[in-house]
């Protein structure tokens, strides 16, 4: 092979090899590279483990043809070889030697080397009918000098094909291709290191969320799982709008990233907000302030010495009726009407108590504002507050200098409170200027808040139930209606409950009954 040959044979492998990305693949294109400037009939490529053993990779012998490993879908037959045997170096194994060693090894007849293991060698010799002879074994270095694999060619071949020494020529361009090699693996590893750690601290930090609030516990888990089931049922849909879309790993792995960060957000959220579990909650509950009031106000009945008996009997079963409405209506649960939103006023203005020589109502004006609240526990600035938790969740990931493959990142969490028709937040975005992750997103939150069961202030919904909502908020272009009718068709919801949901809410769905779907 000539220098220009060989100059332009590197360049060749050294673009397959930053091509690859399959770690299997890229260790057997990397042994056959070396067969090939070497001329050796077989060849071994070996990768490091974490527990210090050298495992089989792959297996190349051309006159035997013999391939296992790699992607021969054949396990080699040998074990793995440890660097260490009780604390002491492995002196009985030539990769061993190399590995510890950190330098290549060069033989020239097996037979006759003390490095290699005579009654291995022979064992498979005689097994194959075959004769190992000339042996070359170089180690992989990465950039720290740190051992990854070890890469090991027998019987170099001349034109003829006589088994030959490698040469000292043949030598320098082993070493060479596999200091190339070992840098491109090096550099994968880093990148996939680096994806795993993001990762990891993306979960992390959605962890950190869940256990902020012992009322959302689960939600920042249980998204990302929705999220998921429902893009890989449109990745394989074949008729309808969503045909053509599809994900690869990179964009698999973006959305992931981008479910477990949607909530990010939360973090600056103070917990009394997150944890209001009723509509007086702050600190603590104070619908225990209000019953004392209460219990002020039943004193003063029965000191009045200007009631009658069954005036003052009526008085207290009223007083009792009134303050079990207001308890109900601290819950939450129910949608507040005008009506009663009316009758908490009209309390706060029947009943007038006096602490301290200072005559007030039984309910402060703050009081009564946050038990006229229609839905939920949160008031309006709350909700505010509540709200802004998207707005810092797209400030912290856009100020993230996300790589080229996660650039989508913060579009697809930012997204997840839109709604199709543009009245939704923070943007008022519509569907068309939002990606089909996003939308898949907004279905995820909103499906998840419907069927949890830690919430103190709602009971968890059913699937039928769950659904209906979601055909309803289809059919009114809150939520894509496409994606929902995956959603249900597919039978995504069911694999979901099959995995997070309580039994009870398991019940029957019948698709023809569901809203948004005609």
């Amino acid at each position: 092979m000539g220098n220009l040959e060989q100059l332009e044979h590197f360049v060749n492998i050294g673009l397959a090899l930053a091509r690859q990305t399959d770690r299997t693949v890229l260790l057997e294109q990397i042994l056959q590279s070396a067969q090939h400037i070497s001329q050796a009939d077989g060849g071994t490529i070996y990768r490091l483990t974490s527990d210090n053993h050298l495992e089989f990779a792959t297996l190349f012998n051309r006159s035997l043809g013999l391939h296992q490993g790699g992607t021969s879908g054949l396990q080699p037959a040998q074990h793995s070889i440890p660097l260490y045997k009780d604390g002491q170096p492995n002196d009985s194994a030539v990769v061993a030697v190399a590995a510890l060693q950190k330098q290549p090894i060069i033989i020239d007849d097996v037979y006759f080397s003390p490095l290699v293991n005579q009654e291995r060698a022979r064992q498979f010799d005689q097994q194959h009918g075959y004769r190992t002879q000339s042996m070359l074994t170089v180690p992989l270095l990465d950039h720290q000098g740190d051992v990854t694999g070890v890469l090991q060619l027998v019987n170099c071949l001349d034109s003829s094909g006589k088994v030959q020494p490698f040469s000292a020529q043949t030598q320098r361009l082993v070493i060479a291709l596999s200091s190339m090699a070992a840098m491109v693996l090096t550099n994968k590893q880093l990148v996939h290191d680096l994806e795993e750690l993001f990762g990891a601290l993306s979960r992390l930090l959605a962890k950190a969320i869940d256990e902020k609030s012992p009322y959302t516990g689960g939600h920042c888990k249980r998204v990302p799982a929705i999220t998921m089931l429902l893009a890989q049922a449109c990745s394989e849909t074949t008729e309808g709008p969503l045909a053509d879309f599809s994900m690869n790993e990179a964009d698999v792995h973006e959305l992931s990233v981008a479910a477990w960060l949607h909530d990010c957000g939360k973090i600056a959220t103070p917990e009394y907000i997150m944890d209001k579990a009723t509509k007086l909650h702050g600190l603590h509950d104070n619908i225990a302030l209000v019953e004392a009031r209460f219990e002020i106000a039943r004193r003063d009945i029965l000191l009045d010495q200007s009631l009658d008996q069954t005036s003052r009997e009526d008085l207290l079963d009223q007083l009792r009726v009134d303050l079990k409405f207001l308890q109900a209506s601290n819950i939450g649960g129910e949608f507040m009407s005008w009506e009663l939103q009316k009758r908490v006023r009209d309390i706060a203005a029947r009943y007038h108590i006096v602490i301290a020589g200072v005559e007030q109502s039984v309910l402060t004006p703050a009081e009564v504002s946050n038990l006229c609240v229609e839905r939920g526990t949160l008031n309006p600035e709350e909700r505010r507050v509540i709200n802004r938790h998207i707005d810092i969740t797209i400030e912290m990931l856009e100020s993230l200098p996300f790589p080229k493959h996660l650039r989508n990142v913060p579009e697809y969490a930012g997204g997840h409170h839109e709604k199709m028709d543009g009245t939704g937040y923070p943007r008022g975005l519509k569907k068309e200027q939002m990606s089909v992750q996003a939308r898949i997103m907004a279905i995820a939150d909103i499906f998840e808040a419907l069927t949890a069961s830690d919430r103190p202030y709602k009971k968890a919904k059913t699937l039928s139930e769950s659904l209906r909502i979601l055909g309803f908020m289809a059919k009114e272009q809150h939520i894509d209606a496409d994606l929902f009718r995956i959603f249900v068709e597919k039978k995504v919801y069911l694999e979901f409950a099959r995995q997070f949901l309580s039994a009870e809410q398991i019940d029957e769905v019948d698709h023809s009954s569901l809203p948004g779907l005609h």
